[in-house]
């Protein structure tokens, strides 16, 4: 199993419903610097089409997926802008 991709900010968005981890993303990726990146640790299937969409209509660079250390899906994306 690879080591997860080093976050500068990671959201732990377990548990959550749709549209919870996208609201919880647009609200805290401005923390990191432009270069940046922001993981999403999502437990909700519908983050997996969301995240990447955010990041189209957001102008940011989705990154991809990978595990968390418990399996949980992670969403990696790299601010732009």
């Amino acid at each position: 199993m690879s080591t997860p991709t080093t976050a500068d900010l990671e959201l732990d968005c377990r548990g959550m419903l749709c549209p919870l981890p996208i609201i919880e993303l647009g609200k805290r990726y401005a923390e990191v610097a432009v270069g940046g990146l922001v993981a999403v640790v999502a437990t909700d299937v519908a983050a997996r089409t969301d995240v990447p969409a955010w990041c189209r209509m957001r102008g940011q660079e989705y990154v991809g997926e990978e595990l968390a250390d418990d399996g949980s899906p992670r969403y990696v994306v790299r601010r732009v802008s």
